[in-house]
């Protein structure tokens, strides 16, 4: 509620009626207080909680008995909003209309309106088709618009490892070296690397259940410094031998990506400089957790449009308008398949496979949140597909829509 409100500028009940409208959430109850930019939320009554708002930072959950004053002082990040007078993607400008032979039009306004049929059922928010960097097809659900900034879930994990592929282009680490992590080094958890991270492959204890009271529930809910959690987890498998999907291992490696720096601002600094406002995303903000690391795993906000640019910069290998930001390589090792994965995922992004989407390309890989949120890269058909939503699995078919869209492009 608290990020909804003063992140984006949505009421409360929008926000209840759209946003917080599912089981669990929709039990809670929310008191907001403008002048003090903060959300008390309760359930029954019970268990009340305080969410407040830091300008530059975003929304934060704060710990039971925690340092109020402290957290409302935290440093903010610099950030470069100025207007490039050039059109989407790489200014500010509304793009000329250019017609392509080559692209079924009724076909693909066909997939695309067709998402938002049914829209108490497949509750999308939003979609955008960008074919050679021209924006196709756009689309919006009533209420929201190209301005509306959208929580991108576990698509933030993706943003994470794009900081690691960047480092390692600057020559500052190698994702193949071993991490250490001082805690690490009498055990078998000495040997993992970066890459086993990357890949969800660390062999690592971790439960990724969001139903029950799990490591991923206490870690985003009940924890203050979130990266930690990870790192005090024993070892289950060795490195490269097991693959567990695990919010924990992307907040550990946001915790790791802040000693790479000799301060806390520079880190607070890397991620806008060097990835982030360098390609324009100037909507977008990852909220921090109350001990200042960002929430690589999960809390990542952007307008549709600004995730579409996020999906061009892989597109063109790292390539931005001429800025290389990261090695053209690095594009195919996030979308090599990690060990033991069965083919769906890569190096914190996810990939295509003819179980999952037999309809779309197979070189499709794409950033992946909850409730629906994608970014697709299609790099056979020079192609971007953002789609973000409430709902996923059996209520919107993404072999239907990718597949359809895909089809659109001869």
């Amino acid at each position: 509620m608290c990020s909804c409100v003063f992140n984006d500028g949505r009421s409360q009940q929008f926000t209840r009626n759209n946003d917080n409208n599912f089981a669990p959430v929709n039990l809670a109850k929310n008191k907001i207080n403008k002048t003090a930019n903060s959300v008390t939320a309760s359930v029954y009554g019970l268990k009340s909680r305080t969410a407040i708002y830091r300008k530059g930072l975003g929304c934060v959950l704060l710990p039971i008995n925690s340092d109020v004053e402290k957290i409302k002082s935290a440093k903010t990040p610099i950030r470069n909003t100025e207007k490039i007078n050039r059109p989407y993607p790489y200014g500010d400008l509304q793009q000329k209309d250019t017609f392509f032979s080559n692209i079924d039009y009724e076909q693909i306004d066909e997939i695309v309106n067709a998402s938002f049929d049914n829209n108490e059922i497949q509750k999308t928010r939003s979609v955008l088709v960008i074919y050679k960097n021209q924006i196709i097809a756009e689309k919006y659900a009533d209420s929201l618009n190209k301005d509306s900034k959208l929580l991108g879930w576990s698509m933030t994990k993706s943003i994470m490892a794009t900081l690691y592929g960047i480092l390692q282009y600057e020559g500052k680490l190698n994702v193949n070296d071993p991490t250490n992590i001082k805690a690490w080094q009498n055990d078998e958890r000495a040997k993992i690397t970066y890459n086993d991270l990357l890949h969800m492959s660390s062999g690592l204890a971790w439960n990724e259940d969001y139903a029950t009271i799990s490591d991923v529930t206490k870690m985003l809910f009940l924890t203050d410094n979130m990266g930690k959690v990870q790192e005090e987890k024993l070892a289950e498998a060795a490195p490269n031998k097991q693959w567990n999907y695990s919010s924990g291992t992307t907040n550990l490696l946001s915790s790791l990506l802040r000693k790479e720096f000799n301060s806390y601002k520079e880190y607070l600094n890397f991620l806008y400089q060097k990835l982030i406002d360098r390609i324009g995303m100037k909507s977008m903000f990852i909220e921090t957790d109350a001990a200042g690391t960002y929430v690589g795993s999960s809390y990542g906000w952007a307008t549709t449009r600004d995730w579409g640019k996020f999906g061009l910069l892989y597109l063109h290998n790292g390539n931005w308008d001429g800025d290389q930001l990261f090695d053209k390589n690095w594009s195919d090792y996030v979308a090599e398949p990690a060990p033991n994965s069965d083919g769906l995922y890569g190096a914190h992004f996810w990939l295509n496979t003819p179980d999952k989407m037999p309809h779309a390309p197979m070189d499709t890989y794409y950033a992946d949140g909850f409730q629906g949120q994608r970014v697709y890269i299609v790099p056979s058909k020079d192609l971007v597909v953002v789609r973000m939503g409430l709902a996923s699995g059996d209520a919107f078919d993404f072999d239907w829509f990718l597949g359809g869209i895909s089809k659109g492009i001869n």
